[in-house]
C-alpha cells in the first residue's frame, strides 16, 4: 500500500503548484488501510483540515483508479513525538527536541493591516493576454531594488483580479525578503485608522508607523478616498516619505485617479505618479484556461463541453465564472445528478446576468416596492433616511447590474455622480459590516438575475 501512496503523490506532484504539493502533500504519510478505509496521517490540525477541503476528492479520486474500488479518506494528526515535534538531537546529558520548520511557508501574515490570503499567490495567477502587462509590471515592482521603479497603479473592473495580483505581490515579496516590512490595507482601512489615531491622542504613531515603519504598502481601493479631504492629505504625505526613500507602493481602483471624484490634484499625481498597468476582461480561450485550472486545483474533473459552455456564458468577471465552477460542482456532488451540459445550463440560468433586460428603471421599480416607497420619492431630494438608504441599495444594484456609467446612472437618480460613487461605498462597507445589509442586497440581487422584477 505504500507504493499505492507513492503513485497517488506522483499525480498530485503533476497537477499541484509545486508549492502547493510541498506545504500539504509532501509532509502526509501512509498509514493503513481497512476495509473500506484508506488512512493517512497528517503533521497537524491545520494539514489535516487543508488537505480534507482541498485535495481529499482528488486523493479518492485516485485511489479509485489504482485499486479499482471505492474508498473513503480517513486522515489523522500524527501523535509521534518525533514525527509531529520534529528531530530530538542530543544535546550534552540532555535531550532537545527541536520544531520541524515546514519547507518554503509564504506567511501570511503581514506587519499591518490585513491578512492575504493563502490562495492569492503567483503560482495561482493565470498569466493571460489581458492580464501579462499588469504582470510583469508587478513581478518587476516586487523584484527590483532600482527606485525609479517604486509605483504600480493596477486598473480594473471589479472581480478582474486586481486583489489577486496585490496579495501575491506581498506574498513574493515575504518569502524573497521576510526582513522588508508589507503593509496590505483597504484605502477604508487606513482612514478609519487614521480617524482612529486622531480620536485616541495617537496620530504621532500612525505617522511614524506608515511613514518610518513600512517597506512596502500596497493600498487597495484608493477609489474609496474620494471626498475624504482630510485622508487625502494625510496620504499624500505619506506617500511623499515612502516614495522619497524608495519604497515600493502599489495601488488598485476601479478608476483612473483623474477619474474618481473629488480627489485632490496633488494625491491623484502621486497615484500617476509610477505606472498605470490596466487589467483587461479575459477572452474565451483565457476563460476556459482559468476554469481548467481551478477545477483542477479543487480536485474536480470537469468534461470539456460543460468547461467550454461556462467559459461562454459567464462573461461578467472572474468571480462569477468562479461562481460558476463551484456552483456547477457543488450541484452535482449534493443531487448526484451527472455533470453534464444539461447541469451546467440549469446553473448558468441562476448565476448569468440579464443584462439585456435589466435597466436602471427595472431596479428602481423592484426597490421601491421592497422598500415600499415610490420611484419618485426614490429620485426626490428627500433625505429622509427611509428614502436615502433605498435609494442608495437602488444605485448600488445599477453599478453593479448595468453597463451605465457613473454620470448616466446619476442622471436617473437626480444625483451628481460623485453621489453614486459615495452611495456604492456606504453599501459595500455595510454589507461587509451588517449581516442584515448583506443579506437584503443577496436577497435582491437575486431576484434581479432571476428576473422577478
Amino acid at each position: 500500500m505504500d507504493a499505492v501512496w507513492d503513485n497517488i503523490k506522483s499525480v498530485l506532484r503533476e497537477r499541484l503548484p509545486g508549492h502547493s504539493y510541498r506545504m500539504w502533500i509532501e509532509p502526509v504519510r501512509f498509514e493503513d488501510r481497512e476495509g473500506e478505509e484508506f488512512k493517512l496521517s497528517c503533521p497537524n490540525y491545520f494539514s489535516k483540515k487543508r488537505v480534507q477541503d482541498h485535495y481529499g476528492a482528488m486523493i479518492e479520486a485516485e485511489v479509485k483508479t489504482l485499486l479499482g474500488s471505492e474508498m473513503r479518506l480517513s486522515l489523522d494528526i500524527r501523535k509521534s513525538a518525533s514525527t509531529s515535534r520534529g528531530p530530538v538531537v542530543k544535546k550534552g546529558l540532555q535531550r532537545v527536541q527541536t520544531q520541524m520548520v515546514i519547507p518554503e511557508v509564504a506567511h501570511p501574515v503581514m506587519h499591518s493591516g490585513r491578512m492575504l490570503r493563502p490562495d492569492f499567490t503567483l503560482d495561482d495567477f493565470l498569466v493571460s493576454e489581458s492580464n501579462d502587462f499588469a504582470y510583469s509590471a508587478a513581478l518587476s515592482l516586487a523584484s527590483s531594488n532600482r527606485s525609479h521603479n517604486s509605483s504600480l497603479f493596477l486598473l480594473s473592473e471589479t472581480g478582474m483580479g486586481k486583489s489577486h495580483l496585490t496579495q501575491a505581490i506581498g506574498h513574493h515579496i515575504n518569502k524573497k525578503r521576510p526582513q522588508d516590512r508589507v503593509y496590505y490595507i483597504t484605502a477604508e482601512d487606513f482612514t478609519n485608522e487614521m480617524i482612529g489615531s486622531f480620536k485616541n491622542d495617537t496620530a504621532s504613531q500612525f505617522k511614524e508607523k506608515y511613514r518610518n515603519q513600512c517597506d512596502v504598502l500596497l493600498l487597495e481601493d484608493v477609489h474609496f478616498l474620494g471626498g475624504k479631504e482630510r485622508t487625502q492629505i494625510e496620504l499624500a504625505m505619506t506617500l511623499d516619505y515612502l516614495m522619497e526613500s524608495g519604497k515600493k507602493i502599489m495601488f488598485s481602483s476601479c478608476y483612473l485617479p483623474n477619474d474618481i471624484p473629488k480627489m485632490n490634484e496633488q494625491l491623484a499625481s502621486r497615484f500617476t505618479s509610477g505606472l498605470i498597468s490596466p487589467i483587461e476582461d479575459p477572452n474565451f480561450r483565457t476563460r476556459v484556461r482559468i476554469l481548467k485550472k481551478k477545477a483542477a486545483r479543487n480536485g474536480e474533473q470537469l468534461p470539456m463541453d460543460v468547461i467550454e459552455y461556462l467559459a461562454g456564458e459567464l462573461t461578467d468577471n472572474i468571480r462569477q465564472l468562479e461562481s460558476g465552477l463551484v456552483s456547477v460542482t457543488a450541484k452535482s456532488s449534493l443531487m448526484g445528478v451527472p455533470l453534464d451540459l444539461d447541469l451546467a445550463e440549469s446553473v448558468v440560468k441562476n448565476i448569468a446576468t440579464k443584462k439585456k433586460r435589466i435597466t436602471i428603471d427595472s431596479i428602481k421599480k423592484l426597490v421601491s416596492r421592497e422598500f415600499n416607497i415610490t420611484t419618485a420619492e426614490m429620485v426626490s431630494k428627500s433625505r429622509k433616511k427611509t428614502i436615502v438608504k433605498p435609494r442608495q441599495v437602488a444605485i448600488y444594484l445599477s453599478r453593479k447590474y448595468t453597463d451605465q456609467p457613473l454620470q448616466a446612472i446619476g442622471k436617473n437618480f437626480n444625483r451628481y455622480h460623485a453621489t453614486v460613487m459615495h452611495a456604492v461605498g456606504i453599501i459595500e462597507k455595510e454589507m461587509r459590516q451588517v449581516v442584515q445589509m448583506r443579506n437584503q442586497i443577496e436577497y435582491l440581487s437575486k431576484k434581479i438575475e432571476n428576473g422577478e422584477f
